[in-house]
């Protein structure tokens, strides 16, 4: 039997719902793995660009975006994935929605020390802030989506609308094909490779962890359109996301009846059971909380900005930024400017310090 016939039939067995399920739990589980051992962090890039450095939390960044790029643009030209079908393309977007969310989850990533998905890494391993930080996220995300906080979310999206098509791709906008987006990929790669050992860095996780997170959103997408292709409803293709799965399993601990299981439902234990996973493997595991009033107030801010910027801009750090960039969805990229300036705004004004270089820039990057 082939895997195209065995998913056919797991899918008449036991329905698309439960079979996307375990994809996400699968891949999830491998994204937190990877993630946990290779430090994954977007605000952690940003800190150290922001002080004029470029060490290896920049290079695992990289090397994940550059997987995601090269991997993705290999299954669209091999006819393994249709990017216009995704909700990048077809979906709702907005040039202004996801500017002004970009800016406002920058702000937050920097002010919670993580953005969502490094939350439930973090949790994972014990840290108590990052978990209340978590639940406040998804909290807000839910009221940003369908909630108190939409009208605002609405207002922000209005002001510049985007229409579905072609030319909500930045390469079809340039006139350019996926042979590109294979070269940009690389591009990153080998600009990952030499700020890896430009920075003196031989660690080996990072460079499985890093690549290991960039392939996990190759495998979510790839896996999305091929339960698609085999599905007997229409399926909206898409990647790896975590504003939308957080908010989704927080309604289905309020909420009866729950909302219909999918990918999501095994992506968001998945994640946490591999970061789990990769603690123990590294023996990091630690239960810490608040050092003070002041900082939990901090983080409080934090997640709140975060929850409403990442519905607003379309999708958190790693949905919008590397998922949605992978695919060159012009909203997509927007955001990751978006959020890359905000993040990189609030942490020179809480560091209030000018760019630094040099060791000093080195040891201000080890302390984040």
């Amino acid at each position: 039997m082939s895997i195209d016939e065995a998913l056919s039939q797991s899918i008449e067995q036991l329905g698309e719902p439960a079979v996307l399920a375990t994809g996400g739990l699968l891949i999830g589980l491998l994204f937190g793995l990877f993630a946990q051992r290779s430090r994954f962090c977007m605000r952690a890039a940003v800190v150290e660009s922001s002080m004029g450095t470029l060490g290896e939390k920049t290079a695992v960044w990289l090397l994940a975006f550059g997987m995601a790029v090269l991997g993705v643009q290999s299954l669209v030209l091999m006819g393994l994935l249709d990017a216009q079908a995704s909700r990048w393309m077809s979906g709702p977007a907005s040039v202004s929605g996801a500017l002004i969310g970009g800016l406002v989850f920058g702000v937050g990533m920097v002010l919670t020390r993580g953005c969502p998905s490094r939350l439930i890494v973090l949790s994972s391993n014990g840290n108590l802030r990052a978990l209340l930080c978590g639940l406040i996220f998804a909290v807000v995300a839910q009221a940003t989506i369908a909630g108190p906080l939409a009208p605002l979310r609405a207002l922000a999206n209005s002001m510049w609308a985007m229409d579905p098509g072609p030319m909500r791709s930045l390469l079809a906008r340039w006139g350019l094909g996926s042979e590109m987006g294979l070269l940009v990929g690389l591009a990153l790669l080998a600009l990952a490779s030499f700020v890896a050992f430009r920075s003196g860095t031989r660690k080996p996780w990072l460079w499985a962890g890093g690549l290991g997170v960039g392939l996990t959103v190759v495998a979510a997408w790839g896996f999305s359109q091929w339960v698609a292709r085999h599905s007997f409803e229409p399926l909206q293709v898409h990647g790896l996301t975590f504003s939308a799965p957080s908010a989704q399993w927080l309604m289905r601990v309020l909420q009866s009846p729950a909302p219909e299981i999918g990918f999501e439902f095994g992506l968001v234990p998945g994640v946490a059971l591999g970061a789990l996973l990769g603690g123990l493997l590294g023996r990091e595991l630690k239960l810490e909380g608040f050092h003070d009033g002041h900082s939990m107030r901090r983080y409080i801010a934090g997640a709140i900005f975060m929850g409403f910027g990442a519905v607003t801009a379309g999708g958190c750090a790693l949905g919008a930024g590397v998922t949605g960039g992978s695919v060159f969805a012009l909203s997509a990229w927007l955001s990751l400017l978006g959020m890359w300036s905000g993040a990189t705004i609030m942490h020179l004004m809480l560091d209030g310090k000018p760019l630094l270089s040099g060791s000093a820039g080195q040891q201000a990057s080890a302390a984040t």
